[in-house]
C-alpha cells in the first residue's frame, strides 16, 4: 500500500488534490491530511485521514506535519505531496516498479493550471532535474544557500538526481525510518526539506532518482495565489528569522561535513555530478574564502562556522 502524506494550511486546491489522488492511483493507497491549525471541510472517504496539529491560527510547521504524517502511515510505500497537485494515471504502481527500499524516487514535474486543472501548455519542457545550487553564487542575496535550482540536462528515463523539489517525493517506509523524522531543531519549521532529504540519501550511500516514466503537475503560486500557509505579520516574521536560521544550519552541517550518518563527505557529491552548474573548478578553496565575507551588508558574517 502507498500512503500519500499532504500537509496543508489553508489550502484552496485540497478536495480537488485529494480527488485527483485517488482517481488516478491504480493499487491500494490512503492519503493522510495533516491540517495545521486551519481546520478544513474534505469530503468523507474511507481511504481519507485527517489530523489536525496546532491550534486555531497557530501552525506548528511543514516539517511537523509531514513527520506526524509519517509516523502514522500504514503503507510499505509512503509519499509526500503539496495539496496542489495533479498526478498521472497509475503514478503509484509506476512508481513502486522502478524503487527499491533504499531509495529516494520524484516523478517527472510538469506545471498545473489550476484553474483548469490541467496541463500548462506554454513550450516549457518538462523539469526532470535539479541541483545543489553553489551557496554564495548570488552575493549579497538573502537567499543563497544550498538551494535546489532547476538544471537543464538529458538523460535516461532512470536517472540519478542531486536533489529536488520538495512538492513531490516517494520511497518506502523502511527508508524513511533509517533517514529519520525532518529535523526540525537544525532546520526550523520549513526550510530545505528536500535537501535534508537527498543529502541524506547521497551521503549515506543510498540513492536519489528521477522517474520519468511518470510525471506529476504542481502549482507555484506566485504572487498570483499568494503563500500556501497564510501566516500573520508575526508568524511571517518569525517564518523568514527560521528560514534564515535554517539555511545557515544547512552550509554548517554538510559542508563541514557534520552529519554522523555519512559515508561520504561533501566533496564526494559535487564530484559525482561534477561539473555542477554555478560550482567553480576550485570552489574547495573559494568556498572558505566566501563564507569568511559579509554577505549580509549589516556587517555580520552570514556564516555560522
Amino acid at each position: 500500500m502507498l500512503s500519500v502524506i499532504i500537509p496543508v494550511r489553508r489550502e484552496r486546491w485540497l478536495q480537488q488534490t485529494i480527488n485527483d489522488l485517488l482517481q488516478h492511483a491504480e493499487g491500494e493507497i490512503e492519503i493522510i491530511v495533516v491540517m495545521d491549525g486551519v481546520w478544513q471541510e474534505v469530503e468523507d472517504n474511507p481511504r481519507v485521514r485527517i489530523i489536525k496539529q496546532g491550534t486555531p491560527g497557530q501552525a506548528k510547521g511543514m516539517r511537523e506535519g509531514i513527520n506526524a504524517g509519517m509516523s502514522l502511515a500504514s503503507g510499505e510505500w509512503v509519499m509526500k505531496c503539496d495539496g496542489h497537485t495533479m498526478w498521472d494515471q497509475g503514478f503509484d504502481l509506476k512508481l513502486i516498479a522502478d524503487c527499491d527500499k533504499e531509495t529516494v524516487v520524484v516523478p517527472r514535474r510538469y506545471r498545473l493550471d489550476v484553474d483548469k486543472w490541467e496541463l500548462v501548455e506554454d513550450g516549457r519542457p518538462p523539469i526532470d532535474y535539479m541541483f545543489i545550487d553553489y551557496p554564495f553564487y548570488k552575493p549579497y542575496d538573502a537567499t543563497q544557500g544550498l538551494h535546489g535550482a532547476e538544471w537543464k540536462k538529458d538523460g535516461p528515463e532512470i536517472d540519478d538526481l542531486m536533489t529536488f523539489q520538495g512538492s513531490a517525493y516517494f520511497m518506502s517506509k523502511k527508508h524513511w525510518e533509517w533517514q529519520g523524522d525532518l529535523d526540525t531543531s537544525l532546520y526550523g519549521p520549513f526550510t530545505h526539506e528536500s535537501q535534508e532529504i537527498s543529502n541524506k540519501a547521497w551521503l549515506g550511500g543510498r540513492r536519489v532518482i528521477v522517474n520519468k516514466k511518470t510525471w506529476y503537475a504542481h502549482l507555484h503560486k506566485g504572487k498570483k495565489y499568494g503563500t500556501g500557509y497564510g501566516f500573520s505579520r508575526q508568524q511571517w516574521i518569525d517564518f523568514k528569522a527560521n528560514m534564515e536560521f535554517g539555511r545557515q544550519a544547512a552550509m554548517d552541517i554538510w559542508l563541514n561535513n557534520k552529519w554522523e550518518g555519512r559515508v561520504h563527505d561533501w566533496e564526494w557529491l559535487i564530484e559525482k555530478f561534477w561539473p555542477v552548474p554555478h560550482w567553480p573548478e576550485n570552489w574547495r578553496e573559494t568556498i572558505i574564502t566566501d563564507r569568511d565575507k559579509d554577505w549580509s551588508r549589516t556587517g555580520e558574517k552570514t556564516w555560522r562556522a
